[in-house]
């Protein structure tokens, strides 16, 4: 018989205390309770449970959590199919293309980045180079996960302690050990159950940790190149193409790799030029991030549901069921809407002024242009930057508004060329926001013909410039 593990309660004690003493129990559920009381070292199926329940309760380091994530993102990414090691010949293709994007995006646009760093990352490397930044985005919306969890479960732990103020715990079979840590047998339930709150705490960042694992290892089969879902998540200056992707959308298009490899190319090193050339434009997007994760509420029956639809003798089965498991409330709050709102223009904005600075860089150079172009924009339906968020963050962003940001963009080139269209990256304040999507003619108006200073705005111009040269 396999040694018990005396740190575990008598799970069918406590069963039949709570239950009643004719409680029959599933032959899965059985197994599994039997499985955690064992030694994990005594059995595989006890190492096996025992490292599903470590998991599942997650660790209070932040860095933990990244490294259980990216683990679980790196088993995605091998279910996926082969992900081969990239080889020098397709990291000096990467380098080249990537270099002739920088020249050929030098005459259409004032944004640079000096010593842009052109790479080919393998899925599991775009998975280790970007979890930081996609833990970093999502941590606000975690952080209203776990206090979403436990107003859920302190509700769920009140009702449970009601009737139970008499109760022995000895009779639950807890071990001794246990008991005294808890403060005795006579310790009422709902003290006990009390102080199960921190630990479904924990449990709630473990399986958020699990479903951004989900999540990032399903982009990683995805996209083509290091932000191509609209997001800075790699780090500044760096270029990155996936090679097996690049060679995937050639195939499927019918046109030439390296005209697809030196157009993807163009469209990353735009992308990165703009998120590196613009540096409040990271924080304005996690900032609408936080402010959706203040108000996460969380959908407790969709979680008993996907539970109760597994089979629970198959831990890896119950994992994937609580990484996929819809943990948002369906309906976003007032307060979410608002962020959604800003985050998807500030999104279509992206993507509008990548649209057509990446159409200006390549229409001398590349014959499949037109083609390629059309390709991008149906790929972004369903594609990578719209799944990006849903699901295992619990947003639903797609950039709809993009057609408008696309005509803003022109017009203001129409208007003023790179100069007045680019110099609307320069501060926050001038940048377009979700209504002038409403009215781009007019928001190329106001930036045409700024309002000129008035006598008071003047005044105050000369008194600064006075102090300035006192100083």
């Amino acid at each position: 018989m396999a040694d018990r593990d005396e740190s575990m309660p008598d799970f069918a004690a406590l069963f039949a205390q709570l239950f009643g003493p004719d409680v029959e129990l599933p032959p899965e559920l059985a197994q599994m309770m039997a499985a955690l009381q064992q030694d994990p070292a005594s059995s595989p199926m006890a190492a096996m449970m025992h490292q599903q329940m470590q998991a599942l309760f997650g660790s209070s380091d932040p860095n933990a959590r990244v490294a259980t994530a990216t683990d679980l993102a790196r088993k995605v990414v091998a279910q996926v199919g082969a992900d081969a090691s990239i080889t020098e010949h397709q990291r000096r293709e990467a380098s080249e293309a990537v270099a002739v994007a920088s020249l050929w995006l030098d005459p259409v646009t004032t944004l640079e980045v000096p010593d842009a760093q052109g790479q080919a990352w393998s899925r599991a490397e775009w998975v280790e180079a970007t979890m930081p930044a996609w833990f970093r985005l999502v941590e606000p919306v975690a952080e209203g996960v776990t206090g979403a969890a436990k107003s859920a479960m302190k509700a769920q732990l009140d009702r449970l302690a009601e009737g139970t103020e008499n109760l022995d715990l000895r009779a639950l079979g807890l071990p001794e050990s246990l008991l005294a840590q808890l403060g005795g047998a006579d310790t009422p339930l709902s003290a006990l159950l009390g102080q199960v709150t921190p630990a479904m705490e924990q449990m709630s960042s473990g399986m958020f940790a699990a479903q951004l694992g989900q999540g990032v290892g399903a982009l990683a089969a995805d996209v083509v190149s290091g932000t191509e879902v609209g997001l800075p998540v790699t780090d500044p200056g760096i270029v990155a193409l996936m090679p097996a992707q690049v060679a995937q959308v050639a195939a499927d298009l019918g046109i030439d790799e390296a005209q697809v490899r030196l157009y993807l190319a163009v469209r990353e090193a735009a992308r990165v030029r703009l998120f590196t050339g613009v540096p409040w434009l990271g924080p304005q997007i996690e900032a609408a991030v936080r402010d959706y994760g203040r108000h996460v509420t969380i959908d407790v029956s969709a979680i008993e549901a996907a539970i109760g639809s597994v089979d629970m003798s198959d831990p890896a089965a119950l994992n994937e069921a609580m990484s996929q498991a819809q943990l948002f409330a369906a309906t976003p709050t007032p307060q979410q809407q608002s962020a959604l709102d800003r985050l998807g223009a500030t999104l279509a904005l992206v993507e509008g002024w990548v649209d057509l600075v990446t159409a200006a860089a390549v229409a001398p150079h590349l014959p499949q242009a037109a083609a390629l172009g059309e390709a991008a924009r149906r790929r972004r339906v369903g594609g990578p930057a719209q799944k990006a968020f849903a699901g295992f963050v619990g947003l639903d962003v797609e950039p709809r508004r993009l057609r408008d940001a696309t005509n803003l963009w022109a017009a203001l080139f129409d208007r003023g060329g790179m100069p007045l269209r680019d110099a609307s990256w320069d501060h926050p304040d001038l940048a377009p926001t979700a209504d002038d999507l409403d009215d781009p003619l007019g928001y190329v108006d106001r930036r045409a013909a700024p309002p000129q200073p008035d006598a008071m705005d003047l005044e105050l111009d000369r008194l600064l410039s006075e102090a300035d040269g006192d100083a």
